[in-house]
């Protein structure tokens, strides 16, 4: 099912109010064992790499 036009707004704002987005590059080789180590943890790319974004942020703190 398609999303509504109000919902592409409401999700549009949010996005817009409260995230920032942080480009990242990385080599192909790289991005494929990122994808891998990611998918043998039952995760997303996006969510591996916050999780190891936040778990590097816990460690120095």
């Amino acid at each position: 099912m398609p999303l509504s036009e109000k919902r592409k707004e409401t999700m549009y704002k949010y996005a817009k109010e409260n995230l920032k987005r942080i480009p990242l590059d990385v080599q192909k080789d790289k991005y494929e064992e990122i994808a891998s180590a990611a998918a043998s943890n039952g995760e997303t790319v996006n969510g591996y790499i916050k999780k190891a974004i936040d778990i590097r942020i816990e460690s120095e703190a």
